[in-house]
């Protein structure tokens, strides 16, 4: 081999390295199974068997408010805006926190809370919310963490997490990863990485209650990913035995006939049989699919950004629970919550048998 080519055939394959190296070095790399952090006071209240338990769920879109229609709210990517504003941010943060204390609930399960982001300023919202609301225990998870995403609407760091905030003890925490979309390596790496954020809290004289926080992918049309993030969602749900209560924004319809209400647009984004079955097949839910076929728009907790919503249009947020678990009242709180976040939170008293 001519000493030219050499020379051109190192340079590609050291070139290739170092790109190689520079995307780990910049991405995400969990391991599948992984303990989490738990921030806990010292006198932290230990949970008593049949004592009620109230848990809200909301997927407060990184505290960005309902003034925007960003890029990726619409299936061709062509939304207007890239980020939040200053002010929009510090509004929704305190509309956020005003509906977390009138619910007063003693788990929150929050989704999409940006972390060390360029769009929001590299805020840590956890760490704001936590100074707001003050409750005993949290812990998180990352879902989505780059020091940079070379994305024309992004070019910068990401950081968004599941988080928990309990009322009650907390004594162990993990983080299961759930399956990847299928895509080339390159765009993998600076994908979102799905995962469930497992807590215990312990009970007096009894197993521990295992609530799980999750977000599932949204944009996984033409693959199988949802319904792998699915069946991996229901082996950990079996995996933490009877006492175990799931809430989250599952980006799946409850059934078919929710898939036909939406404009046909909109129908693209879900397939015609829900892969919710998989859980539904074991696991009873709140909102339960008889509830969403009496009375759907009680249930509807997504309010899209996309114009052609006029208002909110589908159940995709849940809670499941094991047989350990009796649910009690539940709603979607709806009236004073259509401008805070494209999502409408969740909430449901539950108590341990």
């Amino acid at each position: 081999m001519p000493k030219i080519l050499l020379r051109v055939l190192l340079w590609v394959v050291g070139l290739g390295l170092g790109l190689t190296a520079l995307i780990y070095a910049l991405t995400y790399h969990p391991r599948d199974l992984q303990e989490e952090s738990i921030s806990c006071t010292p006198d932290a209240p230990v949970l008593k068997a049949g004592q009620n338990l109230k848990v809200l769920n909301w997927n407060i879109q990184y505290l960005a408010g309902k003034g925007y229609v960003f890029f990726y709210d619409l299936l061709d990517g062509s939304g207007p805006d890239t980020r939040p504003s200053k002010e929009a941010m510090a509004t929704t943060l305190q509309e956020v926190v005003r509906v977390i204390k009138a619910e007063n609930p003693d788990v929150v399960l929050l989704q999409e809370v940006d972390t060390h982001s360029k769009r929001t300023d590299f805020q840590d919202q956890e760490k704001l919310l936590a100074e707001q609301l003050g409750y005993a225990c949290s812990s998180s998870a990352y879902y989505w963490k780059a020091a940079f995403v070379p994305h024309p609407k992004i070019l910068g760091a990401v950081g968004m997490k599941v988080v928990t905030f309990s009322r009650f003890k907390i004594d162990q925490a993990y983080r299961h990863q759930l399956p990847l979309i299928p895509a080339d390596p390159v765009t993998q790496a600076f994908n979102f990485r799905r995962a469930i954020l497992e807590v215990v809290l312990p009970i007096e004289g009894k197993d521990g209650l295992h609530i799980m926080n999750t977000h599932l992918d949204a944009f996984a049309q033409g693959t199988d990913a949802m319904e792998k993030q699915v069946l991996k969602t229901r082996a950990v749900l079996e995996g933490a035995g009877k006492n175990v209560l799931i809430g989250g924004d599952f980006n799946l319809l409850p059934d078919h006939a929710a898939r036909d209400r939406l404009p046909t647009q909109l129908q693209a984004y879900y397939n015609p049989t829900s892969e919710l079955n998989i859980i539904l097949q074991q696991y009873s839910s709140t909102p339960s699919l008889q509830e969403v076929k009496d009375q759907p728009e009680t249930w509807f907790t997504h309010y899209p950004n996309d114009p052609l919503a006029r208002g909110p249009d589908r159940t995709i947020d849940y809670f499941f629970y094991g047989s350990g678990v009796k649910v009690g009242a539940h709603h979607v709180r709806r009236e004073d919550t259509l401008k805070v976040s494209d999502h409408l939170p969740l909430v449901a008293e539950f108590e341990v048998q």
